[in-house]
């Protein structure tokens, strides 16, 4: 038993650093469920709500690179620490009665919180657990996955119970802000010690930056790193044009009931345990060919979903639409472990910061073009679009492992 405890022991900081991640999405979609009670509350509208709450996830994007370079020249817990403690307490200015504008500034700091994590997280994860990377990650997005199923579960719960210091609502943010302060306390007291024998910050580095940014940009030099970046982003595009319209895309293109198009749009986040899979496997084979079957399985949902639209088949379009769920989730780990393998150590976060800025960018940019194609050409040339660029995803991931293969 205590040979077990002490294995159980060693993914301590897998468990804390995925915690403060579920805790991270958990705050994120928290807000949605709570447009209504904040209307309730401050008397606002759906376009002043919409804008605060796009203010939240631009901060949330801008912190990438910055954390990641925070991280290589402080540390990755110095960072993490740094971002947890400012979302939690931004969450308990929440927890009294307030002014419009204290929701407006705790969720732009709470997105600044939050940002500074994923990117950090990724590059902690790769040092603590080398030889299980991947299942580490797999393990990090499932987690922070079941932190929006949570989220709206915990809005329901609270609604109508009763609170001393203000709308029910509010106690939302005082359990996340408490359990926000712990989990920084006990990974800062925690993971220190749990990190490798050899420094994670190059002395000079953390003085005088190390060559500043430039050195960020050579990465782009090596075209292996040029074309996964590339295929991160055609990722992107695909993953989010596909979960803004899909409900949509299902009754008006698809011929399904509402309910029913609710019911297979759930399925698409459900199967998103795959990624504990994934992330084992690509440890045992390599991270290219799992990247590239994950692909191709979404690329084939997404033909489905496009071809079979006029069949008004519940079941074949729910079948595309959990292969095109399975693919993505899965390629998601093993992205993080082929790019902490392609970037070096001591720049790590900054250069995973950059990518995960330009696939969030890609990201938001294809709900806007979804839409716009949907309205003048239609939704099946629009999920044709992003069809065609997983399939061009797929495509240069199987040019990388064929020359990963050839050892050019």
């Amino acid at each position: 038993m205590s040979g077990q405890f002490r294995r159980l022991a060693t993914f301590d900081v897998l468990l804390l650093t995925a915690a403060i991640w579920f805790l991270a999405k958990f705050l994120r979609y928290a807000f949605p469920p709570l447009f209504g009670p904040f209307q309730d509350t401050y008397g606002v509208s759906n376009t002043v709500l919409g804008l605060a709450f796009t203010a939240f996830m631009l901060v949330y994007a801008a912190m990438q690179f910055p954390s990641g370079v925070l991280a290589d020249r402080l540390g990755s817990v110095t960072v993490i620490t740094a971002g947890v403690v400012a979302a939690a307490l931004a969450a308990l200015a929440l927890t009294v009665d307030s002014s419009f504008a204290v929701l407006v500034l705790a969720m732009v700091l709470m997105g600044a919180g939050t940002g500074a994590h994923k990117t950090v997280a990724v590059r902690l994860l790769a040092r603590v657990y080398p030889s299980r990377t991947g299942r580490a990650l797999g393990a990090l997005d499932t987690f922070g996955t079941f932190g929006g199923v949570v989220a709206p579960a915990a809005v329901v719960a609270v609604a109508g119970v009763s609170y001393a210091f203000g709308a029910s609502w509010r106690l939302v943010f005082l359990v996340a802000g408490v359990v926000g302060l712990a989990l920084g306390a006990a990974f800062v007291l925690r993971v220190p010690d749990r990190l490798p024998d050899d420094p994670e910050v190059d002395p000079k580095t953390a003085v005088t930056g190390g060559g500043g940014l430039g050195r960020y940009a050579r990465l782009f030099g090596e075209w292996r790193f040029t074309v996964f970046v590339l295929v991160t982003v055609l990722f992107s595009f695909t993953y989010n044009g596909l979960v803004a319209f899909a409900p949509l895309y299902l009754t008006e293109e698809g011929g399904l009931e509402a309910t029913t198009a609710s019911l297979l749009y759930s399925a698409l986040f459900a199967v998103s345990l795959v990624q504990l899979v994934t992330g084992e496997v690509s440890d045992r084979i390599g991270t290219l060919p799992v990247i590239v079957c994950a692909l191709a399985g979404a690329s084939l949902g997404m033909v489905g979903l496009v071809s079979l639209s006029g069949s008004g088949s519940a079941l074949a379009l729910g079948g595309a639409l959990v292969l095109v769920g399975l693919g993505s989730h899965g390629f998601r780990p093993v992205r993080g472990s082929y790019l902490m393998s392609a970037v070096p150590t001591e720049i790590s976060g900054g250069g995973l910061g950059i990518v995960r800025t330009m696939l969030m960018g890609a990201g938001a940019v294809a709900p806007a073009l979804v839409g716009y194609l949907s309205e003048t050409a239609g939704f099946r040339p629009a999920f044709g679009l992003l069809a065609v660029s997983i399939a061009g995803a797929t495509a240069l991931s199987a040019l990388l492992w064929v020359f990963d293969d050839a050892g050019t």
